[in-house]
């Protein structure tokens, strides 16, 4: 709890320096943005590597970092292809020790091998499973965080892949979604 508290009060010290959430992000951040990202745990307690794509200010990698801190073996990528927020990231992963590394790159061009992928507010699922194909292709399962267009977004991406996909109800937000992707092929 004390790593989320630091965590917090890091963002909410950079964000007034470079916006990296919105203005009434840090008014909800427990009960919104922490348990958002935190209750993608549940989902997947055995998995020790995540790759969180679009990491932006760090939900949900850095909040699963933190809960993944004393497993052995937990690694958290961290992709964002903003530098500015890659300093902010580097700096919360440093002072807290967490398992994650930061890699400046965009989503679509990673080459890491991990067993969750994930990302929260980044694109369209149709999009999004884009960016998300090299992890998925190497056998990650994903779980992408979503409002209450998930649906839509889900029917939408059907149209281009061959998805094995569930969707499961958001603890923290009764409008949101949490897309389940165990597989996904391009085309119909």
């Amino acid at each position: 709890m004390a790593d989320l508290v630091r965590y917090r009060e890091m963002l909410e010290d950079w964000n007034g320096r470079m916006n990296l959430v919105g203005p009434s992000a840090m008014a909800v951040f427990w009960s919104r943005h922490a348990l958002d990202s935190a209750q993608l745990i549940r989902l997947a307690p055995d998995a020790l590597t995540w790759a969180d794509l679009g990491t932006g200010a760090g939900l949900p990698g850095l909040v699963l970092a933190i809960l993944l801190k004393n497993r052995e073996g937990a690694q958290v990528h961290l992709v964002e292809s903003l530098a500015k927020r890659c300093r902010f990231l580097s700096e919360v992963v440093g002072e807290l020790e967490l398992p994650a590394t930061v890699h400046n790159m965009r989503a679509e061009e990673g080459k890491i091998a991990v067993q969750m992928v994930t990302a929260r507010a980044v694109a369209a699922l149709p999009k999004l499973l884009g960016f998300a194909e090299p992890y998925l292709k190497r056998g990650a399962r994903g779980l992408f965080l979503k409002g209450q267009a998930a649906e839509s977004e889900l029917a939408e991406a059907r149209q281009g892949w061959r998805l094995d996909a569930d969707l499961v109800h958001s603890l923290s937000d009764p409008d949101g979604r949490i897309v389940d992707i165990r597989s996904a092929k391009r085309g119909r």
